[in-house]
Protein backbone atom coordinates (compact mmCIF):
# COMPACT_ATOMS: atom_id res chain seq x y z
CA UNK A 1 0.00 0.00 0.00
CA UNK A 2 1.28 3.36 -0.98
CA UNK A 3 0.53 6.31 1.23
CA UNK A 4 -0.08 9.82 -0.42
CA UNK A 5 2.28 11.70 2.00
CA UNK A 6 3.26 15.43 1.13
CA UNK A 7 6.96 16.74 0.97
CA UNK A 8 7.85 19.89 2.99
CA UNK A 9 7.83 22.55 0.72
CA UNK A 10 10.30 25.61 1.46
CA UNK A 11 9.12 28.65 0.40
CA UNK A 12 9.60 32.64 1.40
CA UNK A 13 7.61 33.20 4.43
CA UNK A 14 7.13 36.98 3.24
CA UNK A 15 4.85 36.16 0.37
CA UNK A 16 2.08 33.72 -0.74
CA UNK A 17 3.65 32.01 -3.66
CA UNK A 18 0.95 29.15 -4.18
CA UNK A 19 -2.23 31.67 -3.70
CA UNK A 20 -3.61 29.76 -0.70
CA UNK A 21 -7.26 30.66 0.44
CA UNK A 22 -7.02 29.35 3.89
CA UNK A 23 -3.63 31.38 4.32
CA UNK A 24 -2.72 35.15 4.90
CA UNK A 25 0.55 35.96 4.34
CA UNK A 26 0.14 39.79 6.03
CA UNK A 27 -1.14 38.20 9.29
CA UNK A 28 0.48 34.67 9.09
CA UNK A 29 -3.21 33.17 9.95
CA UNK A 30 -4.13 29.87 8.93
CA UNK A 31 -7.98 29.36 8.81
CA UNK A 32 -9.89 25.86 8.51
CA UNK A 33 -11.03 24.75 5.16
CA UNK A 34 -13.84 22.99 6.91
CA UNK A 35 -17.26 25.14 6.81
CA UNK A 36 -17.37 27.35 10.00
CA UNK A 37 -19.53 26.31 12.48
CA UNK A 38 -22.68 28.09 14.41
CA UNK A 39 -22.38 27.69 17.98
CA UNK A 40 -24.89 29.03 20.72
CA UNK A 41 -24.72 32.50 20.96
CA UNK A 42 -27.18 32.56 23.96
CA UNK A 43 -25.26 33.33 27.16
CA UNK A 44 -27.39 31.30 29.12
CA UNK A 45 -26.75 28.17 28.16
CA UNK A 46 -25.06 24.92 29.89
CA UNK A 47 -23.54 22.25 28.10
CA UNK A 48 -25.58 19.42 29.31
CA UNK A 49 -29.32 21.48 28.46
CA UNK A 50 -27.01 22.16 24.99
CA UNK A 51 -26.43 18.03 24.69
CA UNK A 52 -29.63 16.40 25.58
CA UNK A 53 -31.19 19.75 23.23
CA UNK A 54 -29.74 17.80 20.30
CA UNK A 55 -31.70 15.72 18.12
CA UNK A 56 -31.01 12.41 17.01
CA UNK A 57 -32.72 9.03 16.93
CA UNK A 58 -29.97 7.05 19.07
CA UNK A 59 -31.73 4.56 21.38
CA UNK A 60 -28.54 3.22 23.30
CA UNK A 61 -26.44 5.65 24.96
CA UNK A 62 -23.61 3.51 27.33
CA UNK A 63 -23.68 -0.01 27.79
CA UNK A 64 -20.83 -2.02 29.80
CA UNK A 65 -18.35 -3.95 27.87
CA UNK A 66 -17.94 -6.35 31.36
CA UNK A 67 -21.40 -6.72 32.61
CA UNK A 68 -23.60 -6.14 29.74
CA UNK A 69 -25.85 -3.41 31.35
CA UNK A 70 -26.77 -0.53 29.54
CA UNK A 71 -28.42 2.99 30.10
CA UNK A 72 -30.85 4.09 27.46
CA UNK A 73 -31.16 7.61 25.92
CA UNK A 74 -34.60 8.01 27.19
CA UNK A 75 -32.96 7.38 30.51
CA UNK A 76 -30.23 9.36 30.23
CA UNK A 77 -31.11 13.20 31.10
CA UNK A 78 -34.10 12.37 33.70
CA UNK A 79 -31.15 10.20 35.35
CA UNK A 80 -29.09 13.42 35.08
CA UNK A 81 -31.65 15.55 36.45
CA UNK A 82 -32.10 13.86 39.31
CA UNK A 83 -28.90 13.24 40.33
CA UNK A 84 -28.39 16.94 40.11
CA UNK A 85 -31.06 17.94 42.35
CA UNK A 86 -29.62 15.18 44.55
CA UNK A 87 -26.76 16.73 44.84
CA UNK A 88 -28.06 20.35 45.43
CA UNK A 89 -30.43 19.13 48.27
CA UNK A 90 -26.97 17.60 49.59
CA UNK A 91 -25.21 21.34 49.40
CA UNK A 92 -23.63 21.39 46.48
CA UNK A 93 -23.65 25.44 45.21
CA UNK A 94 -22.87 27.08 42.28
CA UNK A 95 -19.49 26.98 41.27
CA UNK A 96 -18.61 24.05 44.27
CA UNK A 97 -15.99 22.16 43.03
CA UNK A 98 -16.42 18.08 43.09
CA UNK A 99 -13.81 15.43 42.49
CA UNK A 100 -14.77 12.29 40.19
CA UNK A 101 -11.52 9.90 41.02
CA UNK A 102 -12.61 6.91 38.98
CA UNK A 103 -11.67 4.30 36.68
CA UNK A 104 -13.95 4.33 33.39
CA UNK A 105 -17.94 3.59 33.94
CA UNK A 106 -21.56 3.93 32.75
CA UNK A 107 -21.87 5.77 36.33
CA UNK A 108 -18.73 8.58 35.16
CA UNK A 109 -20.55 10.23 32.24
CA UNK A 110 -23.77 10.59 34.75
CA UNK A 111 -21.89 11.87 37.59
CA UNK A 112 -19.86 14.43 35.71
CA UNK A 113 -22.90 15.91 33.60
CA UNK A 114 -24.88 16.03 36.89
CA UNK A 115 -22.44 18.25 38.66
CA UNK A 116 -22.18 20.38 35.92
CA UNK A 117 -26.31 20.56 35.41
CA UNK A 118 -26.35 21.60 39.47
CA UNK A 119 -23.93 24.29 38.77
CA UNK A 120 -20.91 22.40 40.60
CA UNK A 121 -17.67 22.22 39.21
CA UNK A 122 -16.16 18.68 38.02
CA UNK A 123 -12.24 18.50 38.78
CA UNK A 124 -11.09 14.48 37.37
CA UNK A 125 -8.07 12.24 38.40
CA UNK A 126 -6.78 9.05 37.64
CA UNK A 127 -7.99 6.55 40.06
CA UNK A 128 -4.67 4.97 40.64
CA UNK A 129 -3.36 8.55 41.87
CA UNK A 130 -1.56 8.44 45.34
CA UNK A 131 -2.47 10.28 48.34
CA UNK A 132 0.21 12.64 47.64
CA UNK A 133 -1.25 13.87 44.56
CA UNK A 134 -4.89 13.29 45.56
CA UNK A 135 -4.38 15.73 48.30
CA UNK A 136 -2.00 18.27 46.35
CA UNK A 137 -4.74 18.51 43.31
CA UNK A 138 -7.75 18.09 45.91
CA UNK A 139 -5.98 21.18 48.04
CA UNK A 140 -5.27 23.33 44.90
CA UNK A 141 -8.92 23.56 43.18
CA UNK A 142 -10.57 23.50 46.70
CA UNK A 143 -12.63 20.38 46.37
CA UNK A 144 -16.11 20.10 48.76
CA UNK A 145 -16.86 16.35 47.73
CA UNK A 146 -15.11 13.51 45.92
CA UNK A 147 -16.53 9.88 43.96
CA UNK A 148 -13.79 7.53 44.66
CA UNK A 149 -13.33 3.95 45.51
CA UNK A 150 -13.10 2.96 48.96
CA UNK A 151 -8.93 3.50 48.44
CA UNK A 152 -9.01 7.24 49.20
CA UNK A 153 -12.24 7.58 51.14
CA UNK A 154 -10.08 8.06 54.62
CA UNK A 155 -8.20 10.16 53.01
CA UNK A 156 -10.48 12.94 51.79
CA UNK A 157 -11.96 12.92 55.10
CA UNK A 158 -9.08 13.74 56.37
CA UNK A 159 -8.77 16.66 54.48
CA UNK A 160 -12.63 17.89 55.18
CA UNK A 161 -13.78 16.73 52.01
CA UNK A 162 -17.06 14.79 52.09
CA UNK A 163 -16.17 11.05 49.94
CA UNK A 164 -18.77 9.39 48.39
CA UNK A 165 -17.72 5.76 47.60
CA UNK A 166 -18.58 4.47 44.42
CA UNK A 167 -18.26 0.38 43.97
CA UNK A 168 -15.70 -1.03 42.36
CA UNK A 169 -18.07 -2.51 39.46
CA UNK A 170 -21.78 -2.85 39.24
CA UNK A 171 -23.26 -6.40 37.49
CA UNK A 172 -26.85 -5.39 36.24
CA UNK A 173 -28.70 -2.74 35.48
CA UNK A 174 -30.26 -3.32 38.85
CA UNK A 175 -27.46 -2.64 40.72
CA UNK A 176 -26.37 0.01 38.85
CA UNK A 177 -30.09 1.95 39.30
CA UNK A 178 -29.81 1.25 43.06
CA UNK A 179 -26.56 2.98 43.50
CA UNK A 180 -27.88 6.29 41.40
CA UNK A 181 -31.21 5.92 43.78
CA UNK A 182 -29.00 6.81 46.81
CA UNK A 183 -27.75 10.04 45.36
CA UNK A 184 -31.50 11.39 44.22
CA UNK A 185 -33.54 13.77 46.67
CA UNK A 186 -35.08 12.54 49.42
CA UNK A 187 -37.25 15.62 49.05
CA UNK A 188 -39.68 17.23 46.82
CA UNK A 189 -37.99 18.30 43.80
CA UNK A 190 -40.75 21.04 43.20
CA UNK A 191 -38.46 22.60 46.09
CA UNK A 192 -35.32 22.13 44.64
CA UNK A 193 -34.44 25.27 42.61
CA UNK A 194 -31.64 24.76 39.82
CA UNK A 195 -29.12 28.03 39.56
CA UNK A 196 -28.81 30.04 36.45
CA UNK A 197 -25.66 28.69 34.36
CA UNK A 198 -23.74 30.94 31.70
CA UNK A 199 -21.33 30.14 28.73
CA UNK A 200 -18.79 31.36 30.36
CA UNK A 201 -19.48 29.93 34.01
CA UNK A 202 -16.68 27.30 34.92
CA UNK A 203 -17.42 23.33 33.91
CA UNK A 204 -13.96 21.42 35.02
CA UNK A 205 -11.00 21.92 36.15
CA UNK A 206 -8.47 19.48 34.34
CA UNK A 207 -4.93 19.44 35.01
CA UNK A 208 -2.20 19.66 32.95
CA UNK A 209 1.45 20.60 32.63
CA UNK A 210 1.17 23.07 29.69
CA UNK A 211 3.82 23.95 28.07
CA UNK A 212 6.39 23.26 30.99
CA UNK A 213 6.64 23.17 34.65
CA UNK A 214 4.30 21.37 37.56
CA UNK A 215 0.89 20.36 36.26
CA UNK A 216 -1.81 23.26 36.39
CA UNK A 217 -5.24 23.59 36.57
CA UNK A 218 -6.86 24.16 33.35
CA UNK A 219 -10.18 26.24 33.66
CA UNK A 220 -12.60 25.15 30.89
CA UNK A 221 -16.03 26.89 30.68
CA UNK A 222 -19.35 25.57 30.02
CA UNK A 223 -18.82 26.96 26.01
CA UNK A 224 -15.07 25.42 25.71
CA UNK A 225 -17.07 22.05 26.26
CA UNK A 226 -19.79 22.82 23.58
CA UNK A 227 -17.19 23.79 21.17
CA UNK A 228 -15.78 20.13 22.33
CA UNK A 229 -18.66 19.04 21.25
CA UNK A 230 -19.76 20.50 17.88
CA UNK A 231 -15.52 21.32 16.50
CA UNK A 232 -13.85 18.01 17.71
CA UNK A 233 -16.76 15.48 17.76
CA UNK A 234 -19.47 16.25 15.24
CA UNK A 235 -16.84 17.03 12.88
CA UNK A 236 -14.99 13.70 13.24
CA UNK A 237 -18.54 12.03 13.22
CA UNK A 238 -19.28 13.62 9.85
CA UNK A 239 -17.38 12.35 8.08
CA UNK A 240 -19.12 9.69 6.92
CA UNK A 241 -22.71 9.63 4.69
CA UNK A 242 -23.83 7.39 7.57
CA UNK A 243 -26.19 9.27 10.61
CA UNK A 244 -23.76 9.74 13.93
CA UNK A 245 -26.55 7.39 16.29
CA UNK A 246 -25.71 4.12 13.94
CA UNK A 247 -21.92 4.55 15.19
CA UNK A 248 -20.94 2.50 18.19
CA UNK A 249 -17.74 3.58 20.25
CA UNK A 250 -15.55 1.48 22.21
CA UNK A 251 -13.86 3.62 24.97
CA UNK A 252 -11.05 2.41 26.23
CA UNK A 253 -9.80 5.57 27.03
CA UNK A 254 -9.82 7.34 30.14
CA UNK A 255 -12.46 9.47 30.94
CA UNK A 256 -10.65 11.15 33.68
CA UNK A 257 -8.24 12.49 30.51
CA UNK A 258 -9.83 15.47 27.75
CA UNK A 259 -9.25 13.24 25.24
CA UNK A 260 -11.76 10.46 26.99
CA UNK A 261 -13.65 13.08 28.10
CA UNK A 262 -14.53 15.20 25.10
CA UNK A 263 -15.48 11.85 23.64
CA UNK A 264 -17.23 9.74 25.61
CA UNK A 265 -18.91 11.93 28.48
CA UNK A 266 -19.15 15.22 26.28
CA UNK A 267 -19.70 15.45 22.56
CA UNK A 268 -20.94 11.28 21.36
CA UNK A 269 -24.14 12.00 23.98
CA UNK A 270 -25.44 14.93 21.85
CA UNK A 271 -25.02 12.74 18.83
CA UNK A 272 -26.79 9.85 19.98
CA UNK A 273 -24.02 7.64 19.20
CA UNK A 274 -23.76 3.94 21.24
CA UNK A 275 -20.59 4.40 23.71
CA UNK A 276 -19.36 0.87 25.05
CA UNK A 277 -17.70 1.56 28.07
CA UNK A 278 -14.33 -0.45 29.37
CA UNK A 279 -13.23 -0.12 33.02
CA UNK A 280 -9.79 -0.99 32.25
CA UNK A 281 -7.81 -2.04 28.85
CA UNK A 282 -7.24 -5.25 27.35
CA UNK A 283 -6.78 -5.99 24.26
CA UNK A 284 -8.45 -9.56 24.22
CA UNK A 285 -11.63 -8.06 26.07
CA UNK A 286 -11.65 -5.04 23.13
CA UNK A 287 -11.58 -7.46 20.50
CA UNK A 288 -14.10 -9.66 21.87
CA UNK A 289 -16.48 -5.94 22.39
CA UNK A 290 -16.27 -4.87 18.76
CA UNK A 291 -17.04 -8.45 17.50
CA UNK A 292 -20.05 -8.67 20.12
CA UNK A 293 -20.94 -4.93 19.89
CA UNK A 294 -20.40 -4.05 16.49
CA UNK A 295 -18.14 -1.31 17.73
CA UNK A 296 -17.87 1.17 14.42
CA UNK A 297 -15.37 4.05 16.16
CA UNK A 298 -12.15 3.03 18.32
CA UNK A 299 -10.25 5.90 19.28
CA UNK A 300 -6.95 5.02 20.77
CA UNK A 301 -3.69 5.85 21.76
CA UNK A 302 -0.44 4.97 19.78
CA UNK A 303 0.20 1.57 22.13
CA UNK A 304 -3.44 0.10 21.90
CA UNK A 305 -2.69 0.68 18.01
CA UNK A 306 -0.06 -1.09 18.19
CA UNK A 307 -2.11 -4.15 20.07
CA UNK A 308 -4.40 -3.87 17.84
CA UNK A 309 -2.45 -4.14 14.73
CA UNK A 310 -0.81 -7.25 16.04
CA UNK A 311 -4.09 -8.84 16.80
CA UNK A 312 -4.93 -8.06 13.67
CA UNK A 313 -1.98 -9.96 12.03
CA UNK A 314 -1.78 -12.62 14.46
CA UNK A 315 -5.64 -13.87 12.79
CA UNK A 316 -8.16 -11.72 14.38
CA UNK A 317 -9.08 -9.80 11.57
CA UNK A 318 -12.06 -10.92 11.36
CA UNK A 319 -13.74 -10.03 14.51
CA UNK A 320 -12.85 -6.66 13.30
CA UNK A 321 -14.54 -6.36 11.01
CA UNK A 322 -17.55 -4.13 11.93
CA UNK A 323 -14.71 -1.12 12.78
CA UNK A 324 -15.19 1.77 9.94
CA UNK A 325 -12.52 3.94 11.99
CA UNK A 326 -9.79 4.19 14.26
CA UNK A 327 -8.52 7.51 15.57
CA UNK A 328 -5.14 7.93 17.23
CA UNK A 329 -3.96 11.04 19.70
CA UNK A 330 -2.51 12.22 22.57
CA UNK A 331 0.90 11.13 21.91
CA UNK A 332 3.78 11.13 19.07
CA UNK A 333 3.01 7.45 16.57
CA UNK A 334 5.60 6.12 15.28
CA UNK A 335 5.89 5.30 11.13
CA UNK A 336 6.27 1.58 12.06
CA UNK A 337 3.06 1.23 13.80
CA UNK A 338 1.25 3.29 11.11
CA UNK A 339 2.28 1.43 8.52
CA UNK A 340 1.66 -2.28 10.18
CA UNK A 341 -1.77 -1.03 11.15
CA UNK A 342 -2.77 0.01 8.09
CA UNK A 343 -1.47 -3.08 6.62
CA UNK A 344 -2.91 -5.23 9.19
CA UNK A 345 -6.67 -3.56 8.49
CA UNK A 346 -6.99 -1.77 4.93
CA UNK A 347 -10.80 -1.41 5.53
CA UNK A 348 -10.47 1.17 8.02
CA UNK A 349 -10.25 4.42 7.81
CA UNK A 350 -7.00 5.46 10.25
CA UNK A 351 -6.99 9.21 11.05
CA UNK A 352 -4.86 10.76 13.84
CA UNK A 353 -5.95 14.06 15.64
CA UNK A 354 -4.58 16.91 17.51
CA UNK A 355 -5.71 18.92 20.87
CA UNK A 356 -4.67 19.56 24.33
CA UNK A 357 -6.52 20.00 27.26
CA UNK A 358 -5.78 23.56 27.13
CA UNK A 359 -7.94 23.74 23.87
CA UNK A 360 -10.57 21.86 25.21
CA UNK A 361 -9.33 19.19 22.52
CA UNK A 362 -10.09 21.29 19.77
CA UNK A 363 -7.24 21.00 17.38
CA UNK A 364 -7.41 19.23 14.65
CA UNK A 365 -8.54 15.78 13.17
CA UNK A 366 -7.47 13.31 10.24
CA UNK A 367 -9.45 13.84 6.99
CA UNK A 368 -9.35 10.94 4.44
CA UNK A 369 -10.71 11.21 0.84
CA UNK A 370 -10.58 8.59 -1.90
CA UNK A 371 -7.73 10.22 -3.75
CA UNK A 372 -6.21 11.94 -0.27
CA UNK A 373 -4.49 9.79 2.73
CA UNK A 374 -2.38 11.06 4.36
CA UNK A 375 -1.93 9.38 7.62
CA UNK A 376 1.38 11.01 8.62
CA UNK A 377 -0.23 14.03 9.30
CA UNK A 378 -2.37 15.14 12.50
CA UNK A 379 -5.79 16.36 10.05
CA UNK A 380 -6.89 19.98 9.15
CA UNK A 381 -7.43 22.25 11.27
CA UNK A 382 -11.07 21.54 12.67
CA UNK A 383 -13.68 24.68 12.15
CA UNK A 384 -13.63 27.97 13.93
CA UNK A 385 -10.13 27.38 13.82
CA UNK A 386 -7.11 29.40 13.40
CA UNK A 387 -3.85 28.69 13.95
CA UNK A 388 -0.50 30.62 13.47
CA UNK A 389 3.41 29.14 12.97
CA UNK A 390 5.81 31.17 14.80
CA UNK A 391 9.69 31.22 14.38
CA UNK A 392 10.68 30.63 18.48
CA UNK A 393 13.74 32.14 17.91
CA UNK A 394 13.03 35.00 15.70
CA UNK A 395 9.07 35.56 16.04
CA UNK A 396 8.67 35.31 12.29
CA UNK A 397 5.32 34.00 11.34
CA UNK A 398 6.12 31.04 8.62
CA UNK A 399 4.42 29.48 5.53
CA UNK A 400 3.47 26.28 4.88
CA UNK A 401 5.99 23.84 4.40
CA UNK A 402 8.32 26.18 7.05
CA UNK A 403 8.49 24.50 10.53
CA UNK A 404 7.53 26.51 13.77
CA UNK A 405 5.51 26.51 17.25
CA UNK A 406 2.02 25.97 16.99
CA UNK A 407 -0.01 28.75 18.00
CA UNK A 408 -4.01 28.24 18.16
CA UNK A 409 -7.11 30.33 18.55
CA UNK A 410 -10.33 29.61 19.16
CA UNK A 411 -13.65 28.96 21.32
CA UNK A 412 -12.10 25.95 22.70
CA UNK A 413 -9.14 28.00 24.08
CA UNK A 414 -9.14 27.66 27.95
CA UNK A 415 -10.02 30.68 30.61
CA UNK A 416 -6.77 30.30 31.83
CA UNK A 417 -4.82 28.24 34.49
CA UNK A 418 -6.19 28.20 37.91
CA UNK A 419 -5.29 30.27 40.92
CA UNK A 420 -2.11 31.29 38.23
CA UNK A 421 -1.78 34.19 36.14
CA UNK A 422 1.24 34.28 35.16
CA UNK A 423 1.28 30.74 33.64
CA UNK A 424 -1.91 31.90 32.19
CA UNK A 425 -0.29 35.39 30.27
CA UNK A 426 2.63 33.24 29.16
CA UNK A 427 0.32 30.65 27.56
CA UNK A 428 -2.18 32.39 25.96
CA UNK A 429 -1.71 36.20 25.20
CA UNK A 430 -4.39 39.03 24.97
CA UNK A 431 -5.16 38.43 21.21
CA UNK A 432 -6.20 35.18 22.49
CA UNK A 433 -3.32 32.96 20.95
CA UNK A 434 -2.45 29.60 23.01
CA UNK A 435 0.84 29.13 22.95
CA UNK A 436 1.26 25.25 22.21
CA UNK A 437 4.43 24.44 22.75
CA UNK A 438 4.80 22.12 19.72
CA UNK A 439 6.83 22.43 16.72
CA UNK A 440 4.76 21.97 13.29
CA UNK A 441 4.18 23.15 9.68
CA UNK A 442 1.10 22.70 7.12
CA UNK A 443 1.59 21.52 4.23
CA UNK A 444 -0.16 22.69 1.10
CA UNK A 445 -3.19 20.98 1.50
CA UNK A 446 -3.39 22.38 5.04
CA UNK A 447 -2.71 19.21 6.97
CA UNK A 448 -0.86 19.81 9.53
CA UNK A 449 2.36 17.92 10.71
CA UNK A 450 3.86 17.64 14.76
CA UNK A 451 7.83 17.60 14.16
CA UNK A 452 9.37 18.02 17.52
CA UNK A 453 7.88 20.34 20.68
CA UNK A 454 9.47 23.12 22.67
CA UNK A 455 8.13 21.83 26.13
CA UNK A 456 9.52 19.41 28.69
CA UNK A 457 6.26 17.40 28.96
CA UNK A 458 6.96 13.63 28.37
CA UNK A 459 4.35 11.66 27.09
CA UNK A 460 4.14 8.39 28.10
CA UNK A 461 1.85 6.20 26.39
CA UNK A 462 -0.74 9.50 25.81
CA UNK A 463 -0.39 10.33 29.58
CA UNK A 464 1.17 13.69 30.27
CA UNK A 465 3.93 13.34 32.95
CA UNK A 466 5.74 16.78 34.52
CA UNK A 467 9.24 16.52 35.30
CA UNK A 468 8.40 19.15 38.09
CA UNK A 469 5.91 17.33 39.75
CA UNK A 470 8.54 14.30 39.80
CA UNK A 471 11.34 16.28 40.54
CA UNK A 472 9.15 17.68 43.55
CA UNK A 473 8.27 14.27 44.98
CA UNK A 474 11.97 13.33 44.96
CA UNK A 475 13.35 16.60 46.22
CA UNK A 476 11.09 15.90 49.04
CA UNK A 477 13.16 12.97 50.21
CA UNK A 478 15.91 14.25 52.97
CA UNK A 479 18.26 11.94 51.65
CA UNK A 480 18.39 13.64 48.08
CA UNK A 481 20.41 17.15 47.70
CA UNK A 482 19.38 17.98 43.67
CA UNK A 483 17.27 16.04 40.96
CA UNK A 484 16.72 16.41 37.38
CA UNK A 485 13.99 14.50 35.31
CA UNK A 486 13.84 14.09 31.18
CA UNK A 487 12.71 12.04 28.79
CA UNK A 488 13.91 8.68 27.47
CA UNK A 489 12.75 7.42 24.07
CA UNK A 490 10.81 4.60 24.10
CA UNK A 491 9.55 2.15 20.96
CA UNK A 492 6.17 0.96 22.62
CA UNK A 493 5.90 3.88 24.86
CA UNK A 494 6.61 6.92 23.28
CA UNK A 495 8.74 8.33 26.09
CA UNK A 496 9.77 7.18 29.51
CA UNK A 497 10.57 9.36 32.19
CA UNK A 498 14.39 9.55 33.20
CA UNK A 499 15.46 10.68 36.31
CA UNK A 500 18.83 11.95 38.11
CA UNK A 501 19.57 11.94 41.57
CA UNK A 502 22.26 13.50 43.97
CA UNK A 503 22.65 11.78 47.27
CA UNK A 504 23.46 13.79 50.51
CA UNK A 505 26.93 13.75 51.66
CA UNK A 506 26.90 10.31 53.33
CA UNK A 507 24.09 8.85 52.22
CA UNK A 508 24.03 4.74 50.94
CA UNK A 509 20.26 5.35 49.49
CA UNK A 510 19.46 2.80 47.08
CA UNK A 511 17.80 2.53 43.84
CA UNK A 512 15.02 0.40 45.28
CA UNK A 513 14.55 2.93 48.38
CA UNK A 514 14.22 5.94 45.75
CA UNK A 515 11.67 3.97 43.82
CA UNK A 516 9.87 2.61 46.90
CA UNK A 517 9.37 6.49 48.13
CA UNK A 518 8.24 7.82 44.59
CA UNK A 519 5.84 5.36 44.23
CA UNK A 520 4.14 6.60 47.35
CA UNK A 521 3.82 9.80 45.83
CA UNK A 522 3.18 9.75 42.14
CA UNK A 523 0.95 7.65 40.35
CA UNK A 524 2.27 3.90 39.14
CA UNK A 525 0.97 4.30 35.46
CA UNK A 526 5.00 4.70 34.12
CA UNK A 527 8.32 3.08 34.43
CA UNK A 528 11.15 5.34 35.77
CA UNK A 529 14.65 5.23 34.59
CA UNK A 530 16.74 6.23 37.45
CA UNK A 531 20.58 6.90 38.15
CA UNK A 532 22.12 7.91 41.66
CA UNK A 533 24.78 9.94 41.73
CA UNK A 534 27.42 11.22 44.19
CA UNK A 535 28.13 14.44 42.54
CA UNK A 536 25.64 17.00 40.91
CA UNK A 537 28.50 16.88 38.04
CA UNK A 538 27.37 12.98 36.75
CA UNK A 539 26.97 12.70 33.09
CA UNK A 540 24.03 10.42 31.27
CA UNK A 541 24.17 7.19 33.14
CA UNK A 542 26.07 4.19 31.76
CA UNK A 543 23.19 2.53 33.58
CA UNK A 544 19.64 3.09 34.61
CA UNK A 545 17.57 1.21 36.89
CA UNK A 546 13.85 0.95 35.96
Amino acid sequence: MSYNDSVVVVCNDSINPVGLDWFCPETGIYTSLHPTVQLPTRPDIDVVTFTFSQKHDGQTALIDSAAGYSVSYSDLFPLVQSMAFGLIEKGIQKGDVVLILLPNSLLFPVLFLSVLYAGGVVTSMSPLSSEFEVQKQAAHANVKLGFCGAKHVEKLNEMGVSAIQVPDAFSSNQEFMEYCDLLKPRGDVKLISRPAIHQDDTAAILYSSGTTGASKGVVLSHGNLIATAELFVRCEASQYDETSSSNVYLAALPMFHIYGLSLFVIGLLSLGSGIVVMSRFSIDEAVQAIAQHKVTHFPVVPPILAALAAKAKGGCAGSLRSLKQVSVGASYTTKKVIDDFVQALPHVDFIQGYGLTESSAVGTRGFNTRNLRKYFSVGLLAPNMQAKVVDWVTGSLMSPGLTGELWLRGPGIMKGYLNNEEASREAVDKDGWLRTGDIVFFDLDGYLYIVDRLKDVIKYKGFQIAPGDLEEALISHPEIDDTAVTAGKDEVAGEVPVAFVVRSEGSSLSHKAVMDYVAQKVTPLFPLWLQICDSPTCKYPPHLHS
